[in-house]
């Protein structure tokens, strides 16, 4: 099926438009809307009669739960989505307009499967965002409302400015989409949990890859914008720190492309192969493209017959619709079945986030915020994550350590930490900043 097809049959989870309920077929072959509508009514009935004013717009559900249980402990999640739309080289890849809030309701579902028996109850509460403002407001009214735990997918600065806010300073905050490193070194703070690996670590995970194939020459493609050198400085990290040699670095300073235009296509084939003519010998073209200018051009245009990896190829991920293994097949079923269409990167960090938040939960026996954020942070916390093996919290930053994906669009070509690579208390502390290296300071 293809993303287009998929996203038309998305519904929209947030204040961007209304849910269009879904019809399943009765015994007597009649025709009854979806319990979802129920659950939305009955969150949003109870936080009106507990008095709690939900940010403008915001909307709160409870999937896995027909409706309001005055016994249970209610536990709090809200989602501070970033409004503005990225668009993609491909149109066929542009994201739907529920990605991550899809992957949180997946979480609140699963939190509520167990919370049937545990007498838990959970709600996710979202509003979308425009800018910095709009974060910063939306954050207050979730924490007036009773909201302590906070996934948010908005940029850097912004992430910045909700942690440092008075609300802020009373959340958790979960960060499923920045990847920038100052937010886990110099910038780092301690009511913020990242969930979304850092550019080092993607980067040290392909680096790992290549060397133990044996291509340690890289010809390195650099794009305009500030993410873009972000990610190159983190490749040439992972050159020096894993014996890869940067044999020449290349800047695209394009800022847009031609990829809507008729002759788009040819222009790009020619200009390619130019950009990439003449260079020294090479293993592996390296692709540093996050603003997807020019990366998605590079493979199969290139002047000499070379693979690529990076923001095109060969790609280092947190998650990929491609991943089966260690359950991940299922965790793909029950995403589509609720969500009807693909899981991707956002979705599987939000989806771990709200996963974390009922962990912890669980095991605090209780919805006291604080009582659940011990041990969230506690020594023994870990959460599973359909990737082979627990994932916990890097004390030094708060940083989720986990495995890494590579993947081609198509299939997962492998999963770093590679084979060989070792270190003294947890092999995952070989991809990204390790506690000697940081220079967090809470």
């Amino acid at each position: 099926m293809r993303a287009c097809d998929q996203q038309q049959q998305t519904a929209a989870t947030t204040n961007s438009g209304a849910e269009a309920p879904e019809r399943v077929n009765t015994p007597q072959g009649g025709a009854r809307p979806h319990r979802r509508g129920r659950r939305l009514l009955a969150a949003l009935l109870s936080a009106s009669l507990l008095g709690q004013a939900l940010p403008a717009g915001a909307q709160a559900l409870m999937p896995g739960m027909d409706e309001a249980h005055p016994g249970f402990q209610q536990i709090k999640i809200g989602y501070v989505q970033w409004g503005k739309k990225k668009i993609t080289l491909s149109l066929s890849q542009n994201p739907p307009d529920d990605l991550g809030v899809a992957g949180a309701l997946s979480g609140i579902k699963d939190n509520n499967t167990t919370g049937s028996f545990t007498k838990q109850q959970f709600s996710l509460t979202v509003d979308k965002v425009e800018d910095t403002d709009g974060a910063l407001a939306s954050l207050k009214a979730l924490h007036d409302a009773g909201v302590g735990f906070i996934v948010t997918d908005v940029p850097a600065d912004t992430l910045l400015a909700m942690a440092d806010s008075d609300a802020g300073k009373a959340s958790t905050i979960f960060n499923v989409e920045a990847k920038d490193e100052r937010l886990r070194e110099d910038d780092c703070r301690a009511n913020v949990v990242h969930v979304q690996p850092s550019y080092s670590m993607l980067a040290d995970a392909l680096a790992q890859y290549l060397i133990v194939k044996k291509w340690p020459r890289w010809f390195l493609l650099t794009g305009a914008l500030p993410e873009d050198q972000l990610f190159a400085d983190a490749l040439k990290r992972a050159a020096t720190r894993f014996g890869g040699q940067i044999v020449e670095e290349r800047h695209f300073d394009e800022t847009d492309t031609a990829r809507r235009t008729d002759s788009g296509h040819v222009q790009v084939v020619k200009q390619m192969a130019v950009f990439t003519q003449n260079a020294p010998d090479y293993d592996i073209a390296l692709a540093a493209d996050e603003s997807e200018i020019f990366g998605s051009y590079v493979p199969y245009r290139t002047w000499d017959p070379r693979p690529v990896a990076g923001s095109a190829g060969l790609i280092p991920t947190v998650w990929t619709p491609n991943h089966e293994q260690w359950a991940g097949y299922q965790m793909q079923g029950r995403f589509y079945d609720l969500n009807h269409r693909l899981m991707f990167s956002r979705d599987a960090n939000a989806w771990t986030a709200v996963r974390m938040v009922g962990d912890s939960a669980l095991k605090a026996k209780s919805d006291d915020t604080q009582k659940i954020k011990t041990e969230l942070f506690s020594d023994g916390f870990s959460i599973a994550a359909f990737k082979g093996q627990k994932l916990t919290i890097r004390k030094w930053n708060h940083q989720l350590r986990q495995p890494i994906l590579l993947a081609d669009g198509y299939t997962v070509v492998s999963v770093s930490p590679q084979e060989g690579f070792l270190h003294p208390t947890s092999l995952l502390d070989t991809m990204g900043y390790d506690e000697p290296e940081s220079t967090c300071k809470f």
